[in-house]
Protein backbone atom coordinates (compact mmCIF):
# COMPACT_ATOMS: atom_id res chain seq x y z
CA UNK A 1 0.00 0.00 0.00
CA UNK A 2 2.90 2.49 1.33
CA UNK A 3 4.04 1.61 -2.46
CA UNK A 4 0.76 2.55 -4.50
CA UNK A 5 0.63 5.80 -2.67
CA UNK A 6 4.05 6.85 -3.48
CA UNK A 7 3.13 5.59 -7.43
CA UNK A 8 -0.30 7.82 -7.26
CA UNK A 9 2.02 10.99 -5.70
CA UNK A 10 4.77 10.54 -8.25
CA UNK A 11 1.86 10.71 -10.94
CA UNK A 12 0.00 13.10 -9.72
CA UNK A 13 2.95 15.73 -9.35
CA UNK A 14 4.62 14.91 -13.47
CA UNK A 15 0.81 15.30 -14.47
CA UNK A 16 0.65 19.05 -12.59
CA UNK A 17 4.64 19.94 -13.82
CA UNK A 18 3.42 19.40 -17.67
CA UNK A 19 0.82 21.37 -16.71
CA UNK A 20 2.66 24.00 -15.84
CA UNK A 21 5.25 23.79 -18.57
CA UNK A 22 3.80 23.82 -21.08
CA UNK A 23 0.42 25.62 -21.93
CA UNK A 24 -1.41 25.46 -25.06
CA UNK A 25 -2.77 27.91 -27.03
CA UNK A 26 -6.16 29.89 -26.02
CA UNK A 27 -8.98 28.43 -28.08
CA UNK A 28 -9.91 30.28 -31.41
CA UNK A 29 -12.51 33.04 -30.93
CA UNK A 30 -15.71 31.06 -31.73
CA UNK A 31 -17.69 32.21 -34.73
CA UNK A 32 -21.04 33.70 -34.48
CA UNK A 33 -23.72 34.04 -36.12
CA UNK A 34 -25.92 37.11 -36.83
CA UNK A 35 -29.28 37.54 -37.43
CA UNK A 36 -31.05 39.77 -40.28
CA UNK A 37 -34.46 39.98 -40.73
CA UNK A 38 -36.27 40.75 -43.92
CA UNK A 39 -39.42 42.47 -42.32
CA UNK A 40 -41.39 45.73 -43.66
CA UNK A 41 -39.61 45.75 -47.30
CA UNK A 42 -36.52 46.58 -45.57
CA UNK A 43 -33.38 44.87 -43.87
CA UNK A 44 -32.41 45.27 -40.34
CA UNK A 45 -30.13 46.09 -39.50
CA UNK A 46 -29.34 47.84 -42.24
CA UNK A 47 -25.38 48.10 -41.70
CA UNK A 48 -23.72 45.03 -40.16
CA UNK A 49 -20.04 44.61 -38.93
CA UNK A 50 -18.72 41.28 -38.21
CA UNK A 51 -15.84 39.12 -38.42
CA UNK A 52 -14.36 36.78 -40.92
CA UNK A 53 -15.88 33.57 -40.64
CA UNK A 54 -19.40 34.76 -38.80
CA UNK A 55 -22.19 33.95 -40.26
CA UNK A 56 -25.10 35.42 -41.24
CA UNK A 57 -28.56 33.83 -41.31
CA UNK A 58 -31.88 36.30 -42.82
CA UNK A 59 -34.62 35.48 -42.21
CA UNK A 60 -38.27 36.68 -44.34
CA UNK A 61 -41.04 37.57 -42.13
CA UNK A 62 -43.25 39.73 -44.68
CA UNK A 63 -45.47 37.91 -47.27
CA UNK A 64 -44.05 38.95 -50.37
CA UNK A 65 -40.72 37.07 -50.67
CA UNK A 66 -37.26 38.29 -50.81
CA UNK A 67 -33.65 37.69 -51.44
CA UNK A 68 -30.36 38.69 -50.88
CA UNK A 69 -27.58 39.19 -53.59
CA UNK A 70 -24.51 41.43 -53.72
CA UNK A 71 -24.25 44.32 -55.62
CA UNK A 72 -20.58 45.12 -54.84
CA UNK A 73 -17.78 43.62 -52.25
CA UNK A 74 -14.69 41.16 -53.08
CA UNK A 75 -16.82 38.30 -53.47
CA UNK A 76 -20.28 37.56 -54.90
CA UNK A 77 -23.13 36.59 -52.72
CA UNK A 78 -26.38 35.03 -53.74
CA UNK A 79 -29.52 33.66 -52.17
CA UNK A 80 -32.43 31.68 -53.03
CA UNK A 81 -36.03 33.07 -52.91
CA UNK A 82 -37.56 33.07 -49.53
CA UNK A 83 -40.87 32.85 -48.69
CA UNK A 84 -42.39 33.88 -45.57
CA UNK A 85 -40.76 32.43 -42.52
CA UNK A 86 -37.77 31.17 -45.04
CA UNK A 87 -34.15 31.48 -43.66
CA UNK A 88 -30.96 31.59 -45.42
CA UNK A 89 -27.68 31.57 -44.23
CA UNK A 90 -24.15 32.18 -45.52
CA UNK A 91 -20.51 32.38 -43.91
CA UNK A 92 -18.51 35.40 -44.86
CA UNK A 93 -14.74 34.51 -45.02
CA UNK A 94 -13.37 37.43 -46.85
CA UNK A 95 -12.52 40.20 -45.40
CA UNK A 96 -14.31 43.63 -47.09
CA UNK A 97 -17.38 46.24 -47.47
CA UNK A 98 -20.71 43.94 -49.26
CA UNK A 99 -23.51 45.59 -50.37
CA UNK A 100 -26.44 44.14 -51.23
CA UNK A 101 -29.97 43.98 -52.22
CA UNK A 102 -33.51 42.45 -52.66
CA UNK A 103 -33.29 41.99 -56.61
CA UNK A 104 -37.74 41.47 -56.10
CA UNK A 105 -37.48 45.21 -54.04
CA UNK A 106 -34.62 47.32 -55.69
CA UNK A 107 -35.35 49.88 -52.77
CA UNK A 108 -34.46 47.06 -50.11
CA UNK A 109 -30.45 47.59 -49.91
CA UNK A 110 -28.02 47.11 -46.88
CA UNK A 111 -24.13 46.99 -46.28
CA UNK A 112 -22.17 44.09 -44.81
CA UNK A 113 -18.81 44.84 -43.16
CA UNK A 114 -16.42 41.61 -42.62
CA UNK A 115 -13.06 42.93 -40.93
CA UNK A 116 -10.29 40.30 -40.53
CA UNK A 117 -10.20 37.68 -37.54
CA UNK A 118 -7.37 38.35 -35.25
CA UNK A 119 -4.28 36.20 -35.04
CA UNK A 120 -3.96 32.90 -32.96
CA UNK A 121 -1.93 33.96 -29.98
CA UNK A 122 1.30 31.44 -29.95
CA UNK A 123 1.84 28.46 -27.51
CA UNK A 124 3.86 29.96 -24.58
CA UNK A 125 6.13 27.43 -23.22
CA UNK A 126 7.27 27.96 -19.48
CA UNK A 127 9.93 26.76 -18.29
CA UNK A 128 11.12 26.11 -14.90
CA UNK A 129 13.37 28.97 -13.70
CA UNK A 130 16.51 27.55 -11.98
CA UNK A 131 17.07 29.68 -8.61
CA UNK A 132 19.54 31.67 -8.37
CA UNK A 133 22.93 30.90 -7.03
CA UNK A 134 23.96 31.82 -3.55
CA UNK A 135 26.15 34.57 -3.15
CA UNK A 136 28.43 33.70 -0.04
CA UNK A 137 28.43 36.99 1.78
CA UNK A 138 31.96 38.02 3.53
CA UNK A 139 29.93 37.56 6.91
CA UNK A 140 29.48 33.82 6.40
CA UNK A 141 32.84 33.57 4.22
CA UNK A 142 35.27 31.49 6.78
CA UNK A 143 37.76 33.34 8.31
CA UNK A 144 41.82 32.81 8.34
CA UNK A 145 43.33 32.96 11.48
CA UNK A 146 45.32 35.78 12.62
CA UNK A 147 48.21 33.74 13.19
CA UNK A 148 47.92 32.84 9.73
CA UNK A 149 47.35 36.03 7.84
CA UNK A 150 50.64 37.44 10.01
CA UNK A 151 52.65 34.38 8.67
CA UNK A 152 51.30 34.71 5.27
CA UNK A 153 52.05 38.68 5.65
CA UNK A 154 55.14 38.59 6.65
CA UNK A 155 57.24 36.51 3.88
CA UNK A 156 55.40 39.63 1.60
CA UNK A 157 56.70 42.11 4.54
CA UNK A 158 60.33 41.07 4.16
CA UNK A 159 60.08 40.68 0.32
CA UNK A 160 58.94 44.00 -0.18
CA UNK A 161 61.77 45.56 2.32
CA UNK A 162 64.39 43.47 1.02
CA UNK A 163 67.35 45.30 -0.68
CA UNK A 164 66.10 48.44 1.87
CA UNK A 165 67.44 49.38 5.33
CA UNK A 166 64.77 48.68 7.77
CA UNK A 167 63.52 52.46 9.61
CA UNK A 168 64.50 50.25 13.21
CA UNK A 169 68.29 49.83 11.97
CA UNK A 170 68.58 53.46 9.91
CA UNK A 171 67.23 55.33 13.44
CA UNK A 172 69.84 53.05 15.56
CA UNK A 173 72.43 53.65 13.32
CA UNK A 174 71.61 57.51 13.62
CA UNK A 175 71.22 57.36 17.37
CA UNK A 176 74.61 55.59 17.98
CA UNK A 177 76.32 58.09 15.31
CA UNK A 178 75.11 61.31 17.09
CA UNK A 179 77.09 60.62 20.28
CA UNK A 180 79.99 60.00 18.55
CA UNK A 181 80.10 63.23 16.24
CA UNK A 182 79.43 64.85 19.64
CA UNK A 183 82.27 63.71 21.34
CA UNK A 184 85.15 65.17 18.97
CA UNK A 185 83.08 68.65 19.28
CA UNK A 186 83.21 67.80 23.17
CA UNK A 187 87.01 67.30 23.26
CA UNK A 188 87.76 70.56 20.45
CA UNK A 189 85.31 72.36 23.35
CA UNK A 190 87.71 71.63 26.02
CA UNK A 191 91.35 71.88 24.38
CA UNK A 192 89.91 75.26 23.70
CA UNK A 193 89.31 76.18 27.16
CA UNK A 194 92.32 74.53 28.43
CA UNK A 195 94.26 76.78 26.03
CA UNK A 196 92.77 80.09 26.04
CA UNK A 197 94.81 82.58 27.86
CA UNK A 198 94.14 84.16 31.11
CA UNK A 199 92.22 87.54 31.43
CA UNK A 200 95.05 90.23 32.08
CA UNK A 201 92.55 92.09 34.28
CA UNK A 202 91.78 89.22 36.32
CA UNK A 203 96.04 88.49 36.68
CA UNK A 204 96.15 92.49 37.75
CA UNK A 205 93.71 92.25 40.31
CA UNK A 206 95.22 89.32 41.49
CA UNK A 207 98.83 90.91 41.98
CA UNK A 208 97.53 93.74 43.84
CA UNK A 209 95.50 91.57 45.90
CA UNK A 210 98.54 90.29 46.93
CA UNK A 211 100.87 92.75 47.39
CA UNK A 212 98.10 94.59 49.58
CA UNK A 213 97.86 91.65 51.67
CA UNK A 214 101.88 91.69 52.30
CA UNK A 215 102.05 95.38 52.73
CA UNK A 216 99.85 94.45 55.85
CA UNK A 217 101.47 92.17 56.81
CA UNK A 218 104.58 93.75 56.92
CA UNK A 219 102.91 96.76 58.61
CA UNK A 220 101.19 94.96 61.11
CA UNK A 221 104.72 92.97 61.94
CA UNK A 222 106.79 96.50 62.30
CA UNK A 223 103.64 97.72 64.53
CA UNK A 224 104.36 94.70 67.29
CA UNK A 225 107.99 95.42 67.13
CA UNK A 226 107.79 98.72 68.06
CA UNK A 227 105.42 98.60 70.47
CA UNK A 228 107.42 95.62 72.45
CA UNK A 229 110.04 98.38 72.36
CA UNK A 230 108.39 101.23 73.58
CA UNK A 231 107.51 98.80 76.94
CA UNK A 232 109.25 100.08 80.45
CA UNK A 233 111.83 97.63 81.49
CA UNK A 234 112.99 97.07 77.34
CA UNK A 235 116.59 99.04 76.54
Amino acid sequence: MPRLTFLRTLLAALVVAGAATVLPAPAAQAATTHQVLMSGYAFSPRTLTITAGDTVTWTNQDQAPHDVKTTSGPASVRSPMLDKGGTWSHTFTTPGTYGYVCTVHPNMTAQLVVQPAAAPAPTVHRHPTPAAPTTRSAATMPSMPMEHSSKAAAPAASKKNEGSPSPTASTSTSASAAPAAAQPALDTQNAASATRPLNPLLLLTGVVAGVAVLCLLLVGSRSATASRNDEPGTS
